[in-house]
C-alpha cells in the first residue's frame, strides 16, 4: 500500500512539473511575438494617418509597445522562428492597391501583420494589438464603426469556384469599418481547418474609404 501511494504521489508530482514547464514555454514563446506586458502598457503619444513619417517616426521610437531596433523606422518586424513574426509598418500608400494621392510626405495608413502557425491568429487578437500600440481613445473608435463592408460574400464565393480562380478567394475573411476618426480594415487568411495563420488590421484616412471598398468588391 506505502509503494502505492508513493507512485501516486511521484506521478502527480511529475504531472504538475510538467504542466509548470509548458505553462512557462508557452509563457515565454507568447512574449515574443506580443509582449503580455505590453497590453498593460498604454502609449503616452499617438501619431496616425495623416501625419508626416517624421512625426510617426518618432512615436514609434518611444512607444513601449512597437520597441524598433536600431535602424528600424517606419517598418518594425519582430519574430521568434519563421513560423511566428509580427510587423508594423506606416506608409505613405492608400491601403489596398498602391497609390499616392496629394502630399508624399504624410502618413496614410498603419498596418499590424500577424503570421503564427503555432498559435493562430484571431480577430481578437488583431483588435487586441490594436489597443495595445494605440491605447483606449482609437480602441473606442474602433469598437463603434460601422462596418460597411464584409466578406466573403455569395458573389467572391462563386467567382472562387471558377475554373482559373485563385482558392485564397474562399479563404479571405474581412471586414472594412467606418469610425469617426479613421476606417479600419481587418482580414484573416483562413487556412481550411477553421482557423487563421496569419492576419491584418489597418488603420487609415477615412477619405480612402470609397476607393477599398471598391476594390476589394471586385476581387
Amino acid at each position: 500500500m506505502h509503494c502505492f501511494k508513493s507512485a501516486n504521489i511521484k506521478s502527480a508530482n511529475v504531472k504538475s512539473a510538467r504542466m509548470a514547464i509548458a505553462t512557462m514555454l508557452l509563457t515565454q514563446i507568447a512574449s515574443i511575438a506580443l509582449p503580455t506586458t505590453w497590453q498593460s502598457v498604454m502609449p503616452s503619444a499617438i501619431a496616425l494617418p495623416g501625419q508626416s513619417p517624421d512625426q510617426v517616426l518618432d512615436w514609434i521610437r518611444t512607444n513601449p509597445v512597437l520597441r524598433p531596433e536600431s535602424g528600424e523606422r517606419l517598418l518594425v518586424r519582430k519574430s521568434d522562428t519563421l513560423a511566428r513574426r509580427f510587423q508594423f509598418q506606416a506608409s505613405v500608400l492608400i491601403p489596398g492597391l498602391a497609390e499616392v494621392r496629394g502630399d508624399a510626405n504624410v502618413i496614410r495608413s498603419e498596418q499590424i501583420r500577424f503570421f503564427d502557425i503555432i498559435n493562430g491568429v484571431t480577430k481578437s487578437r488583431l483588435e487586441e494589438s490594436l489597443r495595445s500600440i494605440y491605447g483606449p481613445e482609437i480602441m473606442r473608435d474602433y469598437a463603434t464603426a460601422k462596418i460597411v463592408y464584409a466578406y466573403p460574400t455569395a458573389d467572391m464565393l462563386q467567382r472562387s469556384q471558377a475554373k482559373n480562380a485563385s482558392p485564397i478567394l474562399r479563404a479571405l475573411q474581412g471586414e472594412l469599418r467606418q469610425g469617426k476618426k479613421y476606417g479600419y480594415w481587418v482580414e484573416l487568411l483562413q487556412n481550411g481547418k477553421g482557423s487563421a495563420n496569419s492576419g491584418q488590421i489597418t488603420v487609415f484616412e477615412l477619405e480612402s474609404l470609397p476607393k477599398l471598398e471598391q476594390e476589394l468588391s471586385k476581387r
